[in-house]
């Protein structure tokens, strides 16, 4: 095969927990008899709860084709690239077994928002049931270098609070406020989905919401714009060429010789611009793109609503047309436009074996 495929996994295989029924069929087209791919296939969801193994297990028992921990590719995956903040004491920020998910991309001084509440329990006042009874100052030494935000967490009011204490104290939460704080100590973020689907009828906040959040009280706090080290997950350029090194190294383990020319990505947009204070460091990671072409192959089984137009005067498309991506990603309607627009995603499959002239 000349192309691989970049599945969405909310919206286009399941909603919420439950199955979309045509994910089971759309993948049955893709094995062989013994159940290995017969073409490239990785999944890129903007989750960031779990290791890549459990959501192995979850795909491959809603797809009923065994999927391996090497084709899953969560929001926080690329942060793999970013050895120089390994070794340094971060706080992290969501949910789930985040400790287990620092570790694992390679941090070796991880520091939770619970943890951190702990030592320094004068921090957590909004909920008046969970101020602390009895004054304990715990001995806390290690200063916070960096802040990894990896999803959406359960208690935003804690999470909000202790990461600004961070960001105006420069990774010394129990001390006041520094009058000068620019630049503050790095940021990095995964997933900045705005909204998500699940089973409810119209859309659930997601991490980009978060977000949102966190960059209005930094910036109404101190006058000065929140900046990111890094922003990672979908449509980030930085997701994108990760995947991209996920399909090649596929390709390479099955002996494939036809370089991989076009890149399908079911459910989800073409990477867009990102704002140029970004780092892009990282790229110096991986192999320079080899990929002609990413196609985007949108479903109508998620967020997508197949009946909102973009306009076409890109000049009034910014006061007319309702950007959801994050602040720092430009919108560009040639971007958000999908190349193709199908029912679901077993009919995507169909699609691209008919554009590809594929014959399993």
């Amino acid at each position: 095969p000349s192309f691989g495929f970049l599945f969405d996994i909310d919206g286009v295989l399941v909603r919420g927990k439950t199955p979309i029924p045509a994910a089971p069929t759309a993948f049955r087209k893709l094995v062989n008899s013994q159940g290995q791919f017969l073409v490239p296939v990785v999944f890129v969801t903007n989750a960031g709860d779990c290791l890549r193994q459990k959501k192995a297990d979850q795909l491959s028992r809603v797809l009923g084709v065994p999927i391996s921990e090497d084709q899953v590719m969560m929001s926080h995956s690329p942060l793999r690239m970013f050895k120089r903040y390994h070794e340094k004491c971060v706080l992290v920020s969501g949910q789930g077994p985040v400790l287990d998910i620092a570790r694992d991309l390679g941090f070796c001084q991880p520091i939770t928002i619970e943890t951190l509440r702990e030592k320094h329990p004068l921090l957590d006042v909004v909920d008046h049931d969970r101020r602390p009874s009895v004054l304990v100052s715990a001995y806390f030494s290690c200063k916070i270098l960096s802040v990894v935000l990896f999803g959406e967490p359960v208690r935003w009011e804690t999470n909000l609070q202790l990461i600004i204490d961070v960001l105006l104290t420069s990774g010394y939460p129990g001390n006041p406020y520094r009058r000068e704080n620019s630049p503050h100590i790095p940021v990095l973020a995964c997933n900045m989905d705005l909204m998500w689907v699940a089973e409810a009828q119209s859309p659930r906040f997601g991490h980009g919401t978060f977000m949102v959040c966190l960059e209005n009280i930094y910036k109404k706090i101190t006058g000065k714009d929140l900046k990111y080290e890094a922003l990672m997950g979908k449509p980030s350029k930085l997701t994108y060429q990760y995947a991209e090194h996920l399909i090649r190294a596929q390709a390479a383990e099955r002996q494939w010789k036809q370089p991989i020319q076009t890149l399908y990505a079911v459910g989800g947009s073409a990477a867009l611009s990102q704002d140029d204070e970004i780092d892009n460091s990282w790229e110096n990671e991986l192999a320079s793109a080899a990929a002609a072409h990413c196609r985007s192959v949108l479903v109508c089984t998620g967020v997508y609503n197949p009946h909102t137009e973009v306009p076409l005067d890109t000049g009034e498309s910014v006061t007319e047309t309702v950007f959801h991506g994050h602040r720092d990603f430009r919108f560009e309607p040639g971007l958000v436009e999908p190349d193709h627009i199908v029912p679901d995603v077993d009919a995507a499959v169909d699609l691209v074996f008919q554009l590809e002239n594929f014959a399993p």
